[in-house]
């Protein structure tokens, strides 16, 4: 089982940035970020594969969140920039073991779970 802890979400205006972490330990597939806000679904924000490292953003994320990770800490990275209030959410990293036909960014792909970590924006 593979186990995941976030870290480095926080508070900050629009316009601001912050780097999450998430630690990952056992084997996995792809990695991925994801983001809900209370009455919804669970986003999927930003995915990599673990080997080769290619990436998938949400449209709502391009070109302002980079995804990230270092294989020799073990450890998973999303760099948020330009933060929008609409970016305020409880945010978890997630991993899935196998390829799959499914998209990405489907939440209900991914096997395991960090805790989450709450980002809030303001204006």
């Amino acid at each position: 089982q593979v186990q995941l802890v976030e870290s480095g979400g926080g508070s900050v205006q629009a316009g601001g940035s912050l780097r999450l972490s998430c630690a990952v330990s056992g084997y996995t597939y792809r990695l991925g970020w994801f983001r809900q806000t209370p009455g919804k679904e669970r986003e999927g924000v930003a995915t990599i594969r673990s080997v080769g490292g290619s990436t998938i953003y949400a449209d709502s994320v391009q070109g302002r969140f980079t995804i990230t990770r270092d294989n020799v800490k073990n450890t998973l990275y999303l760099q948020m920039n330009s933060l929008k209030p609409e970016d305020s959410a409880m945010y978890y990293c997630a991993a899935d073991p196998y390829p799959r036909t499914t998209s990405a960014l489907v939440a209900g792909r991914y096997s395991s779970w960090g805790q989450g970590t709450q980002v809030t924006v303001s204006t």
